[in-house]
């Protein structure tokens, strides 16, 4: 019987994880498409099903892994990631199996390993937050920082005791994200963390993938949410974690 009951269980979120991948899956916007082209600044190809956003002049000394939003593709993070490598930062966006972070926690091992010069943050959106903070609790020592996008770390990515500083930015007409457990979980933060909250702006618009079941209905566009969530980051990079003795 006991045997039933796992093969049971199997069966159900088997079914599950397949309802969720046609019911939630998103498709990257045009805007999406158009940022994954290589420009004047920046180099962009996918490898190893990573999509490589490589800057062609100046390099800011330290590269970005992110990991997407449960059901998201890869390629909706385009636009952020494009303006992140053209202000110098190379960065990574990581695609995952079924689309689900879960699924691919430590796909930025392969990344880090095949780059042993360069430095590296890690972050993600949503569900990919939640698994980066889980690979920085597992690998402090490769990690300089942690970016959440609405998101935060739970208690198995504990960062409480990280010497590298994070940052959390989170959207005013964000109705996907967990309020009471964002605020539950802000204790496994690092002590040196930057809030930072964009008026106007929802879940769904910290990548470019269209509205997301149950969202809020944001204010501002989705590039300006792109921009005020880029000059956040940059603003951390150069300072938070450029400027930290480790």
């Amino acid at each position: 019987m006991k045997k039933l009951a796992i093969i049971g269980s199997a069966v159900v979120l088997f079914c599950l994880l397949i309802w969720g991948y046609f019911y939630f899956n998103s498709e990257p916007s045009n805007v999406a498409e158009d940022a994954a082209n290589s420009t004047k600044t920046v180099d962009v190809l996918e490898e190893n099903d990573i999509l490589v956003f490589t800057p062609r002049k100046s390099d800011a000394g330290l590269s970005v892994i992110l990991y997407p939003g449960a059901f998201v593709d890869a390629l909706s993070y385009a636009p952020l990631a494009n303006n992140l490598a053209s202000s110098g930062f190379k960065t990574y966006v990581v695609e995952m199996p079924l689309n689900l972070a879960v699924f691919g926690k430590n796909r930025a091992t392969n990344i880090i390993d095949e780059a042993p010069d360069e430095k590296f943050v890690i972050g993600g959106h949503s569900l990919g937050g939640v698994m980066a903070s889980r690979f920085a609790h597992e690998n402090n020592n490769e990690i300089e920082g942690v970016f959440f996008l609405a998101s935060y770390p739970d208690k198995k990515g504990s960062l409480k005791n990280a010497s590298f500083p994070a940052i959390s930015i989170t959207a005013t007409k964000d109705n996907v994200l967990n309020k009471e457990a964002y605020n539950k979980n802000k204790k496994y933060l690092p002590k040196d963390t930057t809030f930072v909250s964009i008026e106007g702006g929802n879940h769904g618009q910290f990548g470019s993938y269209g509205e997301q079941h149950g969202d809020g209905k944001a204010t501002i566009s989705g590039t300006d949410q792109t921009d005020q969530v880029t000059n956040a980051l940059i603003a951390w990079l150069n300072t938070s974690v450029k400027t930290q003795e480790r």
